[in-house]
């Protein structure tokens, strides 16, 4: 982990990171079939009031439309993350998506040292 991120922040982005994971994958036999939606990691700020959720989509030619899809599900989305640990959270944080085009990239590399 990054050094900026305080051990509170890693432990909550790690938990949230969990909760987030299981969500989507009961999200998307329920919205969106044939996709796979993985957390590769979650950042959060250091007032804990925000999460920045970075996600794997496969195949990934879907992710721009299923990040459009998501905002418009984030209140469930955060209800939904809120019910899960409200227990272990005085404030649930608000949610962003980023396409997280890393394992792409390293796929390109890949391809590109085979030539």
């Amino acid at each position: 982990m990054d050094q900026n991120y305080s051990t509170r922040q890693q432990k909550i982005g790690r938990l949230v990171q969990k909760e987030m994971a299981d969500i989507f994958q009961k999200l998307t036999k329920e919205h969106f079939r044939g996709t796979m939606i993985s957390v590769t990691a979650v950042r959060v700020t250091k007032d804990l009031g925000l999460a920045r959720c970075y996600l794997s989509v496969f195949p990934s030619d879907k992710g721009e439309g299923i990040l459009k899809d998501l905002k418009q599900l984030n209140s469930q989305l955060r209800y939904e993350l809120g019910r899960r640990v409200g227990k272990q959270l005085r404030v649930i944080p608000e949610l962003e998506y980023f396409i997280d085009d890393s394992l792409d990239y390293i796929d390109n590399i890949d391809n590109l040292l085979k030539k």
